[in-house]
């Protein structure tokens, strides 16, 4: 059993190669595109992985078909402003509360990679579902392992070859227009992507020349740039270099047990070697091409592969498994378990506050917003009987699926609402404009500016009261 003091581990960490940082590798010494070609992985983790993601893609694709008072539960249709989430209607006007959703997001994503590195990219992002449990498994039936994937690149072109590529081409580009269906499904609804599909090309050939080139893009992202996203596009390789500690649990390797590594020889195996035998196994099935042996780098999504390939050769050498494994650096070099520190008890009470937050405001929201303002450019005027009237513009919007309508009266002032033209009633899922006139005697304006509260009932219930400024003559 290795000792596990601090010196020892500086000693074999200074020890290990650290040029691989100079280079991503995607990238060859002449500056061209190396393509990674993973071996196929297996194992314990890799089948909860599978497990996980058959549960994702099961929700990304019944999802748009699930409705609820005839409406889909999921949708953002940013052309005509309309969000849906779990069954409830957002509009414009809910703004903000998007805004701190967005928020205890980030907070949470943030906190989540403190503890426990970016296992969400490995477990829970679409690119990586998609690349390694859909169109890599895919890859895997139409050109085999990654020994044949190989062969098959490197052949000169013939008929085989072409028969491939077309087929693998083909299988890719179009689950890519099917997926890019159910995206603007998530954005239009699934009922409206049936009617173009039914009312034909020519009738939406805009639309269909836009899903036409998002699900190109598609095949693209997941035909030849695949591993890039994750390596150069997306910022959270980054940003965990700046969010992670000593205590942050990620893929590591246990260098202080493993190192210096050695193979295993049939005659006599030296004391002084670790327990890797240097077999490069956690290398071959890795989707970004890296040496997880290395230490942690931006390239590893935590896609845990490394550790099935590892677990399988200890068992066969007959060493214990968990060299590489879920660990934080203290836990590698001290044996320490994971513990709360206070970055983590920090966020985790921002994150706590934000989701309060976030749950008082979807619980107080209301089912109608009205917002009430004077007249832009409007001046009080004085009626026959007296009484001065004020002229006042409202803007409603109704967030259900049924009309409701609208009756406004006035709270401890004496007065009369005449509402311009019919009574009020706000269509389902839209929006009404109306105008109405405000009469107060002139014995209750005793200022300017006088305050005066508007209630607002739908139905016989009062579901708002707004304050609005009476403009009279100075007394």
């Amino acid at each position: 059993m290795f000792k596990r003091d601090s010196d020892e581990a500086k000693e074999k960490k200074s020890r290990m190669d650290q040029t691989f940082r100079d280079s991503v590798a995607t990238i060859d010494e002449k500056g061209s595109r190396n393509y990674i070609l993973p071996k196929k992985p297996k194992g314990a983790l890799y089948q909860k992985r599978t497990i996980a993601s058959i549960v994702y893609l099961i929700i990304f694709f019944t999802l748009p078909f699930i409705k609820m008072k005839g409406e889909p539960v999921f949708m953002i249709n940013i052309l005509k402003r309309k969000f849906i989430l779990f069954g409830q209607i957002f509009g414009p006007e809910d703004f903000f509360i998007f805004m701190l959703g967005m928020l205890t997001f980030i907070v949470f994503i943030i906190l989540f990679t403190v503890v426990f590195g970016r296992v969400f990219c490995g477990w829970a992002c679409p690119q990586t579902i998609f690349m390694e449990m859909v169109f890599r498994k895919i890859e895997y039936w139409i050109d085999g392992d990654h020994n044949r994937q190989r062969q098959l690149r490197e052949m000169p072109w013939n008929a085989y070859k072409l028969k491939k590529r077309a087929v693998k081409i083909t299988v890719f580009w179009l689950l890519s227009f099917v997926i890019a269906n159910f995206f603007m499904a998530y954005l239009i609804s699934m009922d409206e992507v049936k009617r173009y599909i039914i009312e034909g090309i020519p009738s939406h050939f805009g639309t269909f020349m836009a899903l036409t080139v998002f699900a190109s893009i598609f095949f693209f992202v997941f035909y030849w740039f695949r591993e890039q996203v994750c390596i150069v596009v997306c910022p959270y390789g980054r940003l965990q270099g700046v969010l992670l500690d000593k205590d942050s649990i990620v893929v590591a390797y246990d260098y202080v047990r493993g190192e210096p590594r050695g193979k295993i020889k049939k005659t006599t195996q030296s004391s002084e070697l670790g327990d890797c035998i240097d077999c490069a196994a956690c290398v071959r099935v890795c989707p970004t091409g890296i040496d997880i042996r290395n230490g942690t780098q931006l390239e590893c999504v935590n896609c845990t592969a490394c550790i099935d390939a590892c677990d399988e050769i200890m068992t066969h050498v007959d060493r214990p498994t968990g060299l590489i494994r879920f660990a934080s650096e203290n836990n590698v070099v001290k044996g320490e378990r994971p513990k709360l520190n206070n970055r983590i008890i920090a966020y985790s009470l921002v994150l706590v506050a934000l989701v309060g937050a976030l749950v008082f405001m979807l619980a107080s929201r209301d089912d109608v917003e009205v917002t009430i303002l004077r007249t832009s450019g409007s001046v009080y005027q004085t009626m026959p009987d007296g009484r001065i009237a004020n002229i006042y513009n409202a803007r409603m919007a109704n967030k259900t699926r049924e009309d409701i309508p609208i009756v406004l009266e006035l709270e401890g002032i004496k007065g009369e609402i005449e509402v311009v033209g019919n009574d009020i009633v706000v269509e389902k899922e839209g929006y009404k404009n109306a105008t109405f006139i405000l009469r107060v005697s002139q014995d209750d304006i005793k200022q300017r500016r006088t305050p005066i509260r508007i209630h607002v009932y739908e139905k016989q219930i009062k579901i708002k009261s707004i304050a609005v400024t009476f403009i009279g003559p100075i007394k």
